[in-house]
């Protein structure tokens, strides 16, 4: 049922979807005082508190939202000829030398396309965070699987598979500002505060020795050719968790409407160690 309703959605014109999209983040600001309190908190904290990007990310973050499952619904075949990449030569290159690659997206535009566009050159594994429901888990890996991307659950079998691609010389998908759990990170500055960020992407790239490359998924407007433009950029230096913020800081700048600045990144994994200077003072801070 759920599927059929997602190649249902795939069939609407991707400006209406967008459209929707941008109403339905300004009915998500205007309702949810939490996620309000949040967006205005996190710009000023990136000194992006103007109204005139606050508004532009409302609507930009409604609209990539939107466009998520109306993706789920397109091959990595259509996906092909709706996005343009400058990098395209390196991206093909990529696919075919058979050295392990390590993507890198933050929550900053089409991150459900990057991974899913990528499947047209090479096979891809991809990281994603299981729904607690059980008809959702099940319809989110179905989804999630399209042609030669697979699925891989934040758990440890999903490391394991996440681990035996890149082994086998293929490509892996992480989204590393995701808050990860008890003993999976480490507290590191994020625009200025404490923010407990994943240390797997290091882990694996010291393991395999895989090559580190963060993309970005930019929407295009909707009447031209082309609908994304993919941006790619290599991380020559090691992806700590150090690293990782400090790159995504220069991207989430360069791009700030298109980034899902209501997602509580600072939060406190239960179990994780305490923030510098203590939970009280962490809490506060970000009041």
């Amino acid at each position: 049922m759920l599927l059929t309703l997602v190649r249902l959605y795939s069939l609407l014109p991707l400006s209406w979807v967008r459209g929707a999209g941008r109403l339905l983040g300004w009915l998500i600001y205007a309702l949810d005082s939490r996620y309000r309190r949040l967006v205005r908190t996190h710009l000023r904290m990136a000194g992006q508190g103007g109204d005139a990007v606050r508004r532009a990310a409302i609507a930009g973050v409604g609209a990539s939202l939107a466009e998520g499952p109306w993706l789920w619904g397109h091959s990595a075949a259509d996906l092909a000829r709706r996005v343009v990449c400058d990098q395209l030569p390196m991206m093909k290159a990529l696919a075919e030398s058979g050295q392990p690659v390590l993507f890198l997206t933050p929550h900053l535009g089409a991150f459900e396309m990057t991974a899913r566009y990528y499947s047209a050159f090479g096979p891809i594994t991809v990281l994603y965070r299981e729904p607690q429901i059980a008809a959702l888990r099940r319809f989110m890996a179905q989804v999630r699987m399209s042609g030669r991307m697979r699925a891989a659950p934040a758990s440890l079998g999903g490391v394991k598979a996440m681990l035996k691609a890149l082994k086998a010389g293929e490509a892996i998908g992480i989204l590393p500002d995701q808050v990860p759990g008890a003993g999976e990170g480490q507290w590191t500055p994020f625009f200025g505060k404490p923010a407990y960020t994943m240390s797997l992407p290091e882990r694996l790239a010291r393991t395999t020795g895989a090559r580190v490359i963060l993309a970005v998924g930019e929407p295009l407007p909707s009447g031209g050719a082309a609908q994304w433009r993919l941006h790619l950029e290599a991380m020559d230096e090691a992806p700590t968790p150090e690293a990782i913020n400090r790159r995504f800081e220069q991207l989430i700048l360069s791009m700030p409407h298109l980034y899902l600045w209501g997602y509580n990144r600072y939060k406190h994994p239960a179990g994780a160690p305490l923030p510098p200077g203590g939970l009280e003072a962490h809490r506060s801070s970000h009041d």
